[in-house]
């Protein structure tokens, strides 16, 4: 059996096990699924054809024997020169003396590493003696960890897989495969750990990114569908003229985007299934508007409705903000783990017996002793910030009530079915008309005290500033600079009459709410800080975003930072001071420069930083796909999205003999598996 211990093969003790551990292998069944992370592949290429610092692999006769030199301490640099094709190629191997004994003079040699065009040298990774062989065109190399190396990752998944082989079964029904062109499940695995050649390895890769995917999507399919099954989930009877009513009593009109996404909310709060939608859009693109007639939607069906967000500044803002759109129509609290215990169990009381119709709070909502009298709404802001237990536990307050998750991240359309598959998504993508747009300059560090004069006419106009730093102290690791130093920096510059604030992450709460009371209340002009401003407080007086260091921090990251200011009538500017040394991270800055959108920029950082660091893996709910890249492998994305969404609305894992296997893994994978929690 696959599930079988990994000390199962021959030469896997106790220490290997632990060994082997450190890269999560277990079992057999994570030997085979541990894939190489890359691959060189040996392709004899004319010297003119090969790319200054690419990854190459040349072959040629040795033809001065192989120098070592020693320096620092156990550190040494072996060189040499081959012949290629009639050109002399120098050849560098840093921390291999021992190579000395195996490279020698008048034989072939064929060489792996990084190619310098301009010097014609090869710094090199791996080498081996004598001629190309066939079975020497691809190089597999895995991710690695402590004490395992490449050769003993090689050794025993070929071990397994001769072990094993009878027991590597496919799963995938016969249908796909022949549909699709794709190998066995065995010659898949085979040839992504020992692959033939280039064909065999673009095959086996095929299959293996179609099966994450459907499996992928066959749980967030299923999840989908038992939450629509779930006891409960009631249709909403809200009174359509009076939510008419509410929305015409607004001091401005809703955009497009806001009415469609409206519409879609209250569709589903007027179905008898449960809502479970996620609403995304820019800053300042009127979610809260949009949420604001949700929640009186479900006032007018006799229901309360709920509202968590992030901290409880921003909870207090929302209650400042709901009460001047409600006005006599709803009585709002204010629910957080600040209030005195008095005022709390009073508070708890009133809730429960439905004195209160909204209720605007933090974590505290999802306190054991927190019970409502008829919760037919919950909003969700900043989703992203909340674990999936804490949303459960926070949904469990009412009779299955309608749950809308917010977030001001603008997810691209390519990534919101699979990262949010279980939801239905809605996306506000304009922003109302009139706004200003925020200017937005990159300069580098030199330009640092122009940009500091620039901020005190401002300040002296009135206007307030934010000063972003990525770290709050001094690191040895990183040589960025830090909210402390830039804070003296300042203290320094401006006059006592320009007040500075810090804030940072290891402040408490208390703390934190102090610095930003103060900056909201214009007690503070020019605020230093790290990204705990990223989701926080409406001050429309600030009117300059400076980012330090911008090159650290993702487009997403930075359009969220950019989006504290422009909040008020007055022009606002954001300042980006980076000097990124990579030709992406000029890319970068200049597309920050170049666009206001943020789902434009989103499909730009998913392009250059990947899915896992645009969401954070933590947090993003992401898979960690072994083989497939949503971007990349989008189309294989959206086929196995639509055949598992087939397969689970004919319900053909139950009713089909040819789905038994996938069934039987599907079941398997679910007990054991975490990726949508």
């Amino acid at each position: 059996m696959l599930t079988e211990a990994i000390t199962s093969l021959k030469g896997v003790g106790e220490k290997s096990a632990e060994q082997l551990a450190q890269l999560h292998i277990f079992t057999i069944h994570d030997l085979l699924y541990y894939f190489p992370s890359r691959y060189d592949i040996f392709e004899k290429k004319p010297l003119n054809e090969l790319i200054h610092d690419d990854q190459v692999t040349i072959s040629g006769v040795v033809v001065t024997d192989p120098v070592v030199q020693f320096y620092g301490r156990k550190k040494s640099r072996l060189s040499f020169t081959l012949e290629i094709d009639g050109v002399a190629v120098r050849a560098v191997m840093f921390n291999r003396a021992f190579a000395q004994k195996h490279i020698k003079s008048h034989e072939p040699v064929v060489l792996t590493g990084k190619w310098d065009a301009f010097r014609l040298q090869i710094t090199v990774n791996t080498y081996k003696v004598g001629e190309p062989s066939e079975n020497d065109t691809i190089q597999s190399f895995y991710p690695l960890k402590g004490k395992v190396t490449n050769q003993r990752l090689r050794q025993l998944t070929k071990q397994a897989i001769n072990k094993y082989k009878h027991e590597i079964k496919d799963f995938l029904p016969t249908t796909y495969l022949s549909e699709y062109k794709l190998p066995p499940l065995y010659d898949a695995i085979v040839n992504l750990h020992m692959p033939k050649d280039k064909h065999s390895l673009k095959h086996a890769r095929r299959r293996m990114i179609y099966e994450e995917f459907l499996m992928f999507q066959l749980k967030v399919q299923l999840l989908k569908r038992e939450e629509k099954k779930k006891e409960g989930g009631a249709s909403q009877s809200f009174d359509q003229q009076k939510v008419e009513q509410f929305t015409q009593s607004f001091p401005f009109t809703l955009t497009n985007a806001q009415q469609r996404s409206l519409h879609e909310i209250l569709a589903d709060m007027s179905s008898p299934l449960r809502m479970n939608r996620l609403l995304q859009g820019d800053v300042g693109s009127g979610k809260t508007a949009v949420a604001a007639i949700s929640l009186y939607a479900t006032l007018t069906a006799n229901k309360q409705g709920a509202l968590m967000v992030p901290t409880e500044i921003l909870a207090e803002q929302h209650v400042e903000s709901l009460k001047q759109l409600f006005q006599t129509r709803a009585n709002i609290c204010l629910l957080t783990g600040s209030l005195k215990k008095s005022e709390r169990d009073q508070l708890l009381v009133d809730i429960r017996e439905g004195i209160y119709d909204i209720v605007v709070g933090t974590h505290a909502l999802i306190q054991e002793d927190v019970f409502f009298h008829d919760l037919g709404l919950v909003i969700v802001d900043e989703q992203h910030r909340f674990g999936v237990e804490q949303r459960r536990k926070l949904r469990e307050k009412g009779l299955d009530p309608d749950v809308l998750f917010m977030t001001a991240t603008p997810i691209p359309r390519t990534l919101a079915i699979t990262a949010f598959g279980d939801m239905d998504v809605s996306s506000i993508d304009e922003l109302p008309s009139g706004r200003k747009l925020i200017e937005t300059y990159w300069v580098k560090e030199n330009m640092f005290e122009r940009i500091l004069t620039f901020i005190q006419k401002r300040v002296n106009n009135g206007e307030q500033a934010y000063v972003i730093c990525p770290l709050i102290e001094e690191s040895d690791v990183l040589d960025i600079s830090n909210a402390v130093d830039i804070y003296e920096r300042l203290t320094a510059f401006y006059p006592s009459s320009t007040r500075v604030g810090l804030m940072h992450g290891r402040l408490s709460t208390e703390e934190k709410d102090e610095v930003m009371n103060d900056f909201s209340e214009n007690k503070i002009d020019v605020l230093v800080s790290t990204t705990v401003v990223e989701v926080g407080v409406n001050v429309p007086n600030a009117t300059v975003m400076v980012i330090y260091d911008a090159q650290r921090f993702g487009l997403s990251q930075l359009h969220q930072l950019r989006g504290r200011v422009g909040r008020g009538a007055k022009q606002s500017y954001c300042i980006l001071i980076a000097d990124p040394k990579g030709e992406t991270g000029k890319e970068r800055m200049k597309i920050m420069t170049e666009t206001n959108d943020g789902f434009e920029l989103a499909e730009h950082d998913l392009q250059l930083r990947g899915p896992g660091d645009f969401f954070g893996r933590k947090q993003s709910g992401l898979p960690e796909f072994k083989v497939a890249d949503m971007i990349r492998d989008f189309k294989a994305l959206e086929v196995a999205r639509k055949d598992a969404q087939q397969i689970i609305s004919e319900d053909r894992l139950n009713k089909d003999v040819h789905y038994e296997q996938l069934k039987q893994m599907l079941a398997r994978e679910l007990t054991t598996d975490n990726t949508l929690d």
